[in-house]
């Protein structure tokens, strides 16, 4: 006999909110429970798996897209791997250019800082620039957006 958990269960084993665990069946993630007689939802180990797979690499910042695509690749076990490795080295290379656009915000607000004279609100230069029309306060020239 199989060991089948309620929701609260499984969220709890988890770690994820019962909300979450329904939107994840409602965008297809995860394929709809069996129900007990009472209609409750009755989770298998192999949902636990798959909730897990799929926390995990939300946790690593893949996009429902890309969860999707990887489920699909894990039941062609006979499949080249490079079809993985396609999409991991194509989200590499997204957080690649977040991590550039972030070190270029944090340098246009460490110049913010450094040029603030201190004072009074009322004469703040952070605030000032921050109210300013948006071509003042751009990411600088060189850095990546997209």
């Amino acid at each position: 006999m199989s060991t089948t958990f309620a929701i609260g269960e499984l969220a709890r084993q988890t770690g994820t909110k019962a909300e979450t665990i329904r939107y994840y069946e409602k965008i297809g993630l995860l394929t709809a429970p069996l129900r007990s007689a009472g209609n409750y939802r009755s989770y298998s180990e192999t949902d636990a798996q798959r909730l897990r797979f799929v926390r995990r690499s939300r946790e690593l910042g893949f996009s429902i897209d890309q969860i999707r695509e990887l489920m699909a690749f894990s039941s062609h076990g006979e499949a080249d791997c490079s079809t993985v490795d396609n999409v991991v080295r194509s989200h590499v290379e997204d957080i690649e250019g977040k991590i550039r656009d972030l070190q270029a915000l944090r340098g246009e607000l460490s110049r913010m800082i450094s040029r603030c004279p201190g004072g009074s609100i009322a004469g703040c230069r952070i605030l000032e620039a921050l109210d300013a029309p948006p071509s003042h306060l751009d990411v600088p020239t060189g850095a990546s957006r997209g």
